[in-house]
């Protein structure tokens, strides 16, 4: 009985000990990405699952998104700037303007206009390799699904990623770029030094990123064949990265097929994003993500050829964070935290190319003459293909409208 009392009276005691802590005034984000992309013609912005998905990169280069989301509301007309180090070489501030955005509206379960009612079937591999595991694929077949019948084997993944500020989630709003300052970050630029956010409508901001807190390098992705059909993958070793993780997507004109790297069965649709140290962490032990020591993955010959002519490659370098507040959080749990703002700073690489094609890619061009051997990434990349993608219907377009129609985007 007494070690029954024990435990009982010990929960009230841990809950006692609990810190209370109160949401900042102010969040801001920064988010800053290099990307070795490409463009995808008929791809809509960021925050759709296809976006998410296969990045929506566009051109490579730089790229920042600072977002500024405040429980202040402000007197007049937001205004709102960050004042940045002169590494960035992007003159002495950034203006965060206030979206004017008008709300979307339709009727439930109505398509979002130019979306697709989805067709035919989708087949999900996973896991690197010159041959599909057995068990796969998984088949969703689209009219199946339409009736409520979910496909047998298939199984969805929980990823922990925190929400950054957004109009919806703060009174005052303001992020970059933006309709009145929209320039690109110049080749070369580095966000190391003393950063200011100062505005009406959130308290002033202050933090200084330096070493391991700057763009990360870029992903150079190189493609060589393997065995009977499939394809290796390989890239750099990308400083500061926390794990890899790649998908394929493509359609041989009937079937949409979508590969991802992960040993275990994964869409993917979620991890082609910015995702904490720590999750990622977690990802990398549950064999979802690959380790940061981990430079090449073959794609398996299904379904490279499952996925028609151009099947198409995206990835993703994870970064580290820097994480800033004031006041800092106390140390002793019994005090309450109550930080006047807060400042998270996140960092990925991105990539793109089209396996099996020479034309532009995100990274070095695809060797077509020599496999590496032994599972090891690298050999001399001998002659390189100018063929290009045969005319006809774009399986890649057809498949994001598929994928569109699927997921309401």
């Amino acid at each position: 009985m007494k070690k029954i009392a024990v435990v009982l009276f010990a929960v009230p005691a841990l809950a006692m000990a609990q810190q209370q802590v109160k949401p900042p005034v102010a969040n801001y984000w920064m988010s800053v990405e290099t990307a070795a992309g490409m463009s995808i013609p008929g791809m809509g912005g960021a925050g759709g699952f296809m976006a998410g998905m296969m990045g929506a990169q566009g051109q490579g280069g730089q790229k920042i998104l600072l977002q500024l989301g405040s429980q202040r509301p402000s007197a007049d007309a937001p205004r709102a700037d960050h004042l940045i180090p002169t590494g960035l070489n992007m003159g002495p501030s950034l203006p965060l303007v206030t979206p004017q955005r008008a709300p979307v509206e339709r009727e439930p379960g109505e398509m979002p206009q130019g979306m697709e009612r989805p067709k035919g079937r989708m087949l999900i591999y996973w896991g690197c390799g010159e041959s599909a595991r057995s068990g796969q694929p998984v088949i969703v077949d689209f009219a199946a699904l339409s009736q409520g019948q979910v496909p047998a084997g298939m199984t969805s993944r929980r990823v922990s990623m925190p929400s950054g500020p957004s109009p919806s989630r703060a009174k005052t709003y303001g992020d970059w770029p933006n309709q009145r300052d929209s320039k690109a970050v110049p080749a070369g630029a580095s966000l190391k030094g003393d950063h200011q956010i100062k505005g009406n409508y959130s308290p002033d901001i202050q933090f200084a990123l330096g070493e391991g807190q700057d763009f990360m390098d870029r992903v150079e992705l190189a493609t060589a064949p393997r065995g009977a059909g499939a394809v290796n993958v390989s890239w750099n070793a990308v400083g500061n990265a926390t794990g890899y993780f790649g998908m394929v997507f493509g359609s041989d004109g009937s079937d949409t097929v979508i590969w991802s790297s992960s040993e275990m069965q994964e869409m993917g649709g979620s991890l082609m994003n910015y995702i904490p140290p720590a999750e990622v962490a977690r990802l990398v032990r549950e064999k979802v993500v690959l380790a940061p020591s981990v430079t090449n993955c073959t794609v398996p010959a299904e379904v490279v050829k499952k996925a028609g002519g151009t099947p198409f490659l995206n990835f993703i370098a994870y970064g580290p964070e820097a994480n800033f507040a004031q006041p800092p959080r106390p140390a002793d749990p019994k005090q309450a935290w109550e930080p006047l703002w807060a400042v998270k700073v996140r960092f990925k690489s991105t990539a793109s190319t089209l396996l099996g094609d020479a034309g532009e890619s995100g990274g070095r061009r695809p060797a077509r003459t020599q496999a590496p051997s032994g599972g090891e990434a690298g050999g001399d990349q001998a002659a390189e293909s100018t063929q290009k993608p045969a005319s006809g219907p774009d399986p890649l377009k057809e498949g994001v409208n598929i994928l569109r129609g699927i997921f309401g985007r």
